[in-house]
């Protein structure tokens, strides 16, 4: 599939942003969700932003945008109506709980009740939107439980290092330590539950061939004498996006270190060899590292994918 960027934002960002309300809710039940006003508004502001500019940027992909409110009709039969709607209702408990959070600094009652709701419901979103593709039987590479596994672990984790991150650049250290271990577990779970992924698509049995999508298989191998079309149309530019697997292998590689190795490392260092500033400065570089990392996954995470006509235009198997 071709990687498109207002996607490849979408599924970064809101990721992240949901992930961070999962671990402010997780703090206020804990009783030490931060009341300095300076750090509520910063987190519900990089909050709310991520997940705004994501779900707009989504939109860009569409083929009119203006026309993109229609799909929330169809909530009985789309996962992408389902989405949309998940994320309208998901703004009312989070809305709740940044109202009395950051105006009427209460932190515990009725503000826990709100994260914690928000929390579940910003999971069901995450959910969803790993349902648009996981629901997708043509094409292969996501129709897998690993695309929806992969999708809640990667917002915990993205969530839980810019939530540990922002603690830490606001001084609040004893929020910050209570993150790490959540921190490096879902950053071990991400990593293995993509590299299972990956196992997955790569040394799976095909489940097309093109004996199969044209029914020829029982007179022997099928290979393709002319292409259906004489020139590129929208099949082959949005769903015939080939990746070298050399090219493939080295991004494969980039992202797991981007995202996965190097913040584990530097939040380990960080944690039990800093101090300071430079503890801080660690746990910071880790965020950044693994934004970066994530951008690496996600288009990869569309790159490799195949739709199914693709077997009509040269593909052997997907």
């Amino acid at each position: 599939m071709h990687p498109a960027n207002s996607v490849i934002f979408f599924t970064t960002a809101t990721g992240a942003g949901y992930g961070l309300f999962v671990w402010l809710a997780v703090l206020a039940l804990m009783g030490i969700l931060p009341q300095e006003q300076a750090f509520s508004f910063t987190a519900l502001l990089i909050g709310f932003g991520l997940i705004v500019g994501g779900l707009l940027s989504s939109t860009f992909h569409l083929g009119h945008p203006e026309r993109a409110w229609r799909a929330l009709s169809q909530w009985r039969s789309s996962w992408l109506s389902r989405e949309g709607v998940m994320a309208i209702l998901t703004f009312i408990p989070l809305s709740l709980f940044a109202v009395n959070w950051l105006f009427l600094k209460q932190t515990t009652g009725a503000v826990v009740l709100f994260a914690v709701l928000g929390a579940i419901m910003s999971l069901i979103t995450v959910f969803t939107t790993s349902m648009i593709y996981a629901s997708l039987k043509t094409i292969p590479a996501w129709h897998n439980v690993w695309t929806k596994a992969g999708y809640l672990v990667l917002c915990l984790m993205s969530g839980a290092i810019l939530t540990m991150a922002l603690c830490y650049g606001f001084g609040l250290t004893d929020q910050g330590y209570h993150l790490f271990l959540p921190a490096v577990s879902t950053l071990g779970l991400a990593l293995i539950a993509k590299l299972l992924y990956w196992r997955h698509i790569h040394a799976g049995k095909p489940t097309s061939t093109a004996e199969s999508a044209t029914g020829l298989g029982n007179f022997g191998k099928v290979s393709l004498a002319g292409s259906p079309h004489g020139e590129d149309n929208y099949l082959l530019k949005e769903m015939g996006f080939k990746i070298a697997r050399k090219h493939a292998r080295k991004i494969r590689i980039i992202a797991s270190i981007f995202a996965f190795a190097l913040p584990l490392i530097l939040i380990g260092i960080g944690m039990h060899m800093l101090g300071g500033m430079h503890r801080t400065a660690a746990i910071i570089v880790a965020a950044l590292s693994c934004a970066i990392g994530l951008v690496f996954e996600r288009w990869l995470f569309f790159a490799e994918a195949k739709h199914v006509v693709t077997l009509y235009y040269g593909e052997s198997k997907v």
